[in-house]
């Protein structure tokens, strides 16, 4: 029995590593019937047949998991925005910042583009001070290093909205990856994915995953789960004098009251407040 990671999977194989060589293996029927998928990321055993072909036989407790994309066992999040074209989208980056905390998986937020506009960083800088914040351009080649600090030995997922430019930053990372990029769509006002799997490719040390851009993402989450899954309410809620504070119709909270200091972007919480409706509605459907 051998065990390895997954670094690919496409077209019903998983190409699992092991101590350097990489193997082409399938899933056994067993884990259809119980419902699991393996997925990029997992650590699994599996066996070679007479003819060298691969079976996995058992996939390891993940440590976290994103359905979209499909990986699992990840340390941390680049989360990947542009300054502009397309716009900068607050509402989507929070939803990605509320999804990725609340699987324990430590985000870091990429601003791209910024040679094309400056006037937003301090901004941005202000509304999301208490995230770590990288601000870069591929094509000027600014903030690049500072990146790949951030990759050594960890297993990195890079996301965020279509047409940020994540396939050109990597490409500026280490150009021998050459991974297909596409011009924005003008009249979509968007980026045509150019990715059509999950790769966990080896990268100063660590592993970084290419994945699918998209520009919508649900959160499925409960209003509860929603409460804690921003880390900058975190030292306000504490002082919050109800236990489970939802900060949202409940007297003295201590987040709101952080809201109306200034301590907490406003737009941040307004942010929130919908995800929290959100997270009511489907638990109220899902009770009728």
């Amino acid at each position: 029995m051998l065990e390895g990671r997954i670094i690919k999977s496409l077209a019903g194989f998983y190409y699992v590593e092991n101590e350097g060589r990489v193997y082409s293996t399938k899933a056994r029927g067993k884990f259809r019937n119980k419902n699991i998928k393996p997925l990029t990321g997992d650590f699994c055993s599996f066996i070679l047949d007479e003819n060298n072909e691969g079976y996995i036989q058992e996939i390891k407790p993940r440590k976290n998991m994103l359905e979209r994309p499909p990986i699992a066992n990840i340390d941390q999040a680049l989360l990947v925005f542009s300054i502009t074209h397309p716009d900068f989208d607050s509402l989507l980056l929070d939803r990605f910042l509320a999804l990725v905390e609340s699987r324990h998986i430590k985000p870091f937020i990429i601003i791209t583009k910024i040679d094309l506009n400056y006037d937003l960083i301090e901004k941005i800088k202000t509304d999301y001070s208490p995230y770590p914040l990288y601000f870069v351009s591929s094509k000027k080649k600014i903030g690049l290093e500072e990146v790949k600090a951030l990759l050594k030995d960890k297993v990195t997922v890079i996301t965020g909205q279509s047409g940020v430019g994540k396939s050109s930053l990597l490409n500026a990372l280490d150009i021998q990856l050459n991974i297909e990029t596409n011009e924005i769509s003008e009249a979509l006002g968007r980026g045509k994915h150019t990715t059509r799997h999950t790769e966990l490719i080896k990268m100063y040390g660590g592993y970084v995953a290419d994945t699918p851009g998209f520009s919508s993402l649900e959160l499925d989450l409960t209003a509860k789960e929603l409460s804690v899954s921003y880390h900058d309410f975190d030292d306000y809620s504490r002082e919050c004098k109800f236990r489970g504070c939802l900060h949202d119709s409940e007297p003295y909270c201590k987040v709101k009251e952080a809201v109306e200091n200034g301590k907490i972007a406003r737009e941040r919480y307004e942010h929130y407040l919908m995800f929290l409706k959100e997270a009511k509605e489907k638990e109220e459907r899902k009770y009728d």
